[in-house]
């Protein structure tokens, strides 16, 4: 499992936003944290020029460096980041920084460390790099030098859950904002696994998950880490809007901080384009990882796993919220 395979967690469809930038003459900011790949037609003008699906300043004309900040869809820790350039060629910036910032009050009172240092940028690339700072942000800031445009940018990471509401509210154990993450699945042609635990419903079913057509006697299969240690009691599997291509049937497996299994769910058959609620059993024991079997492949918009943290998983939240602090 590599820095790509975790979320992005300043997707906007995870509640990302691009707060203020001080140039975007050419193409909109909001841009860069679109879902999804950049698209791009040729010979395609308006009254500013060539449309792009990125961010684009103007030229400058003097010294300086152009920015953006974004706003993270959830606080946590950033692991890698893209700096995608796509089909910006002869227009792209040369190098980039990226600075993250944990804000809990006005923006302007923000103090600001550097995460990615001044780095080159190739053209219509995308751009990886690993980010080794430990410690959680709510917004990152991205300078380009000196201008130019950015298709995507995309912050991979951890969500870190603030434990002061874990202990008081309805928890989703699965949801990425919470700090859940698939980590492992045994396909995903169509689309990954971590959508299943996006915020909201899938509009169109490559906002889910969905996996090619199987040719043989098995079935397909997800792994979830939970966000802590917990015990749920409800399960929500959403199929819509899966109408000709949902998962037959789906079953549930929890696997305890000490490696043993407990059935959740047990297979269950699934109709279309529905959501489809289940109590659990109320003697289950506290689970920190979830596997979904899908029968015998197909697509699932959402996977919601409703319960409440243990003590041991509060106290591994407030740990996790105390280590990854970048307050001094």
């Amino acid at each position: 499992m590599t820095f790509m395979d975790l979320p992005d967690l300043a997707s906007r469809t995870l509640g990302g936003a691009t707060v203020v930038c001080n140039d975007e003459s050419f193409c909109a900011a909001a841009n860069l944290i679109k879902p999804g790949r950049p698209a791009f037609t040729p010979q395609h003008f308006d009254e500013r020029g060539q449309i792009y699906d990125g961010w684009e300043t103007r030229r400058r004309r003097e010294p300086g460096s152009d920015w953006v900040i974004v706003r993270l869809g959830a606080p946590g820790v950033p692991h890698g980041v893209v700096i995608d350039t796509a089909y910006f060629t002869g227009n792209f910036p040369e190098h980039a920084s990226i600075e993250a910032a944990w804000v809990d009050g006005p923006l302007e009172t923000a103090v600001w460390r550097e995460i990615l240092p001044r780095s080159p940028l190739k053209g219509d690339t995308a751009n990886a790099f690993a980010i080794a700072d430990p410690h959680r942000f709510t917004h990152v800031r991205l300078t380009i030098h000196p201008d130019g445009g950015v298709a995507r940018l995309r912050v991979h990471g951890e969500a870190v859950l603030d434990p002061t509401f874990a202990s008081v509210l309805p928890l989703d154990l699965a949801a990425l904002g919470n700090g859940g993450c698939a980590i492992d699945c045994s396909d995903e042609f169509y689309s990954a696994p971590n959508n299943l635990l996006l915020p909201g419903q899938a509009r169109v079913t490559g906002e889910g998950w969905e996996t090619r057509r199987r040719r043989d006697s098995g079935n397909d299969w997800v792994r979830l880490r939970l966000a802590t240690l917990g015990v749920p009691r409800v399960a929500e599997l959403d199929t819509m809007p899966f109408k000709f291509n949902a998962s037959g049937a789906a079953m549930l497996t929890g696997v305890t901080a000490e490696g043993d299994e407990v059935e959740l769910l047990p297979r269950t058959e699934l109709r279309p384009d529905e959501v489809h609620r289940f109590l659990l059993p109320g003697t289950l024991p506290a689970v920190d990882h979830v596997r979904m079997d899908v029968y015998p492949d197909g697509g699932m918009g959402r996977l919601r796993l409703y319960g409440t943290p243990s003590a041991s998983g509060l106290d591994r939240l407030a740990e996790r919220w105390l280590a990854t602090s970048s307050r001094a």
